[in-house]
Order: C-alpha cells, then sequence, then structure tokens
C-alpha cells in the first residue's frame, strides 16, 4: 500500500504546484516544458529502456497524439485549477474514467454490467453537482469548461494509454519513455513560439519549478506502475484505493490549505464521485 499511498501524493503534490505557480510568477507553459525534460530522464534511468526492439511495428499511431494531448491537457489542468481550484480539477481528473469505460462499450464491445452502469449515471451526476457554482460573474460561470476538458482529455489519454499497454511487442515502459519524448519535444516547440512571439523569457525559476513538478508528475505514474505490480492479483484495489485517495486528499488541501469554497451540491457531488469509483471497482472486482 505504500506505493499507493506515495502516487497518491505526487498525485495531489501536481496540483498544489500548479496552484502556487502564479503566486511565484511562474510561466505555467515553460515549466510544463521542463516538466517532460525531468519525467524523460528518469524514465531513461529508472525503465532502461530497450531501444532495439524499436522497428517498423513502434505504435505511432498512439505515440503521436500522446505526444500531443500530454502537454496540452496539461496546460488545461493548470488552467483549471487556477479558475475552479484543486477540488473540482482532481475529481474531474479521476472521473474521466467514465470515458475509457464507454470506449470499451461503444468501440472494443465489451460488455458493461448492471452495476457498472448504475456507477456511470451515479458518476455523470457527480459531475453536475461537483462543478455547478452560482457566480454573478459571467468568466467565473464559464470556468467550468476547463475541468470538463481536463475530464474529457484523460479520458481519452487513458484510451491510447490502455491500447499501448495491450501492445505485447513493446514493454509500457519503453513506450512510456518515447511519448515523453515526443511530449518535450511539442512543449519545446510551444516555448519557442512564446520566446519568438510573445516575448516570454526562459528563467531560472520556470526551470526549476518544471523539474521539481516534473519528479512529482513522473512518481504519480511510476509508483502506480509499482502498485500494480504489487499487487498483481488485485488490480481493483489500486485502481480504487489511487482514485478515493485522491478524492479526499485532494479535497482535505483544497478545503484546509487554499480555503477552497464549496456548496451542499458541490459537497453532495463528492459523495456521489465517491460512490461511483466504489461501484465501478467492485464491478471491476467480480469481472476478474
Amino acid at each position: 500500500m505504500i506505493y499507493i499511498l506515495l502516487s497518491i501524493c505526487c498525485s495531489v503534490s501536481v496540483a498544489v504546484l500548479l496552484k502556487i505557480a502564479r503566486r511565484y510568477e511562474i510561466n505555467i507553459q515553460q515549466s510544463i516544458n521542463w516538466n517532460y525534460l525531468a519525467a524523460l530522464l528518469l524514465s531513461y534511468f529508472l525503465f532502461v529502456p530497450d531501444f532495439k526492439i524499436l522497428d517498423n511495428s513502434v505504435p505511432w499511431k498512439f505515440y503521436l497524439p500522446l505526444s500531443i494531448l500530454l502537454p496540452t491537457i496539461f496546460l488545461l489542468l493548470a488552467a483549471s485549477v487556477k479558475n475552479i481550484g484543486i477540488i473540482k480539477t482532481e475529481i474531474a481528473q479521476r472521473l474521466s474514467l467514465f470515458i475509457p469505460i464507454l470506449a470499451s462499450y461503444f468501440i472494443f464491445h465489451e460488455t458493461i454490467s448492471l452495476l457498472k452502469c448504475i456507477g456511470l449515471a451515479i458518476g455523470f451526476t457527480a459531475i453536475f453537482l461537483t462543478l455547478n457554482k452560482k457566480s454573478e460573474s459571467s468568466s467565473e460561470n464559464k470556468s467550468w469548461i476547463f475541468p470538463l476538458l481536463v475530464l474529457i482529455g484523460f479520458g481519452i489519454i487513458d484510451v491510447l494509454f490502455k491500447q499501448i499497454a495491450l501492445y505485447k511487442e513493446i514493454p509500457f515502459t519503453t513506450s512510456l519513455f518515447f511519448i515523453f519524448i515526443g511530449a518535450f519535444c511539442i512543449s519545446s516547440l510551444m516555448t519557442v513560439y512564446s520566446c519568438l512571439f510573445q516575448n516570454r523569457k526562459l528563467t531560472r525559476m520556470n526551470f526549476i519549478f518544471g523539474m521539481v513538478l516534473g519528479i512529482f508528475n513522473f512518481g504519480n505514474i511510476f509508483f502506480y506502475l509499482k502498485a500494480h505490480k504489487a499487487l498483481t492479483e488485485n488490480p481493483s484495489t489500486v485502481f480504487a484505493a489511487m482514485n478515493f485517495g485522491v478524492i479526499c486528499l485532494g479535497t482535505f488541501i483544497g478545503i484546509i490549505a487554499f480555503n477552497e469554497k464549496l456548496s451542499k451540491m458541490n459537497y453532495f457531488g463528492i459523495a456521489c464521485a465517491l460512490l461511483a469509483v466504489i461501484m465501478i471497482t467492485i464491478s471491476q472486482l467480480y469481472a476478474y
């Protein structure tokens, strides 16, 4: 369980870093760029990718979209944390699990149990209740779009990663290394554009912040994989503990550390989100 706890802490730490970035005048786009440099360096030394197996069978159709989506959705994640807070952003990210579930039914023609269907229905209710926010400001009323895009984006990323995990010719960790390289290249192009056409300057603080962000971002993935390896026979336990833990810890930190305000409807939405995760996890447990 120590790996699950470490993964949860790393995941929430990413959101916390994005939350405090504005306080130190951090350029998020540049930080995300350096984040992927840290991630690919860590994946190289810890995963030791096998370059010899790379040939014409490399699934570029998954690598390329992931290389574009990862930095793009990371920017939306930062915007969501900034505009609507850690709590709602973390819940939106965790409820993105609905996308791969729906994809498994509509695209891969897998059967969905009644319990999972009920969990999905409760989850969609949770999305509406959690993101609901009454405000007189039109800009704040539109802020729900950021966590919604985070939910959809991470859901699509999860579907693509599942396809790579099923691709037996290349180890998942090797694929992850090359995806990080692609994400670093794409985010570097964004940085070059901002420097040339938006007069943004590269700073040491952005580099340091980005490298720290990358350590926690990679740690989330690394410890999650270690947890699945340690609990091979109980994947649903890892799934449940991770999602449940991130929602609970994210809510606690959002309220205590950042004084994020939630309505009674929002709290009910959080409860529905937890219930949805539990029901989907139970349905997966019976599937094994």
